[in-house]
């Protein structure tokens, strides 16, 4: 089964994108955030007509939303709604084999690493704090689950192109990272990237629109994840980042495609 996630920025503006991405890797199924569309409006014909006839959708017009698209049936599939809104930021649903998937999209949290100051980067961290309560009380660590989406942090040293020119820096600073460590943790998550790229490497999946040539000054992040329960580790045969989408065209998405492989 291979999982594909990505941060399109608008399913709409880049259909011929995804459409480029289903061609190049095939992927069973995909997981999207910031849709940024109805779901009436979500565009599923030309999905449909790559094999992607089952879809979990949970959108809203101009901001945010998920998707899980699949080739595969859905046993079940639900919504999760944070800090007391419905902001379209959580779906899951279960695939075959027992294999519950996630597609979650993480607020960005603003620019002031301060929730005093910035309520953003307040409910950022509140909705991190929330959802590890969540996987501690509903969920088991026996249970096959996959995590995927935008979390908008990027936890470790090698995760972005200067550690210590980040550390106050919205994404990377030590209290974002102390919250998503005590997440993966809660359940003794795997980081599934880093399953097979080590700590020591440099691995990003976001590029500012703000570069001019991000290729060339490699200012990346990694805020897009994979994470799997402990019964998948075994599973998990092989990754890919899709550096060159950052710069396919039209109009590329700042984030890339990211997925993995399970034998299951």
């Amino acid at each position: 089964m291979r999982i594909a996630t990505w941060n399109i920025n608008s399913v709409r503006m880049r259909m011929d994108l995804l459409l480029r991405l289903i061609d190049e890797a095939q992927p069973d199924v995909i997981c999207l955030q910031e849709t940024k569309v109805v779901d009436t409006d979500f565009p599923m014909a030309p999905l449909a007509g790559k094999g992607y006839v089952h879809a979990h959708i949970h959108g809203m017009k101009s901001y945010n939303g998920v998707a899980i698209l699949s080739k595969l049936p859905f046993a079940s599939r639900d919504v999760q709604h944070w800090c007391g809104k419905q902001d379209c930021r959580h779906v899951f649903a279960e695939l075959p084999g027992g294999i519950e998937l996630h597609s979650v999209y993480i607020p960005a949290g603003g620019d002031i690493p301060d929730p005093e100051q910035n309520d953003k980067f307040a409910h950022k961290l509140q909705f991190v704090d929330e959802m590890t309560e969540w996987w501690t009380t509903r969920r088991s660590p026996d249970r096959r689950m996959v995590m995927v989406g935008d979390l908008n942090i990027a936890p470790l040293e090698n995760d972005v192109w200067s550690h210590k020119e980040l550390l106050k820096i919205v994404s990377h600073t030590p209290v974002e990272v102390a919250k998503l460590t005590a997440m993966q943790a809660s359940i003794g998550w795997v980081d599934a990237l880093r399953h097979f790229v080590p700590p020591t490497e440099k691995l990003y999946t976001w590029w500012s629109y703000r570069a001019k040539d991000w290729a060339a000054s490699d200012r990346g992040r990694r805020l897009d994840h994979i994470w799997v329960t402990p019964p998948l580790k075994d599973a998990l045969t092989g990754h890919r980042v899709l550096r060159e989408a950052r710069g396919w065209e039209p109009k590329p998405s700042d984030h890339v495609p990211v997925m993995v492989d399970l034998d299951v």
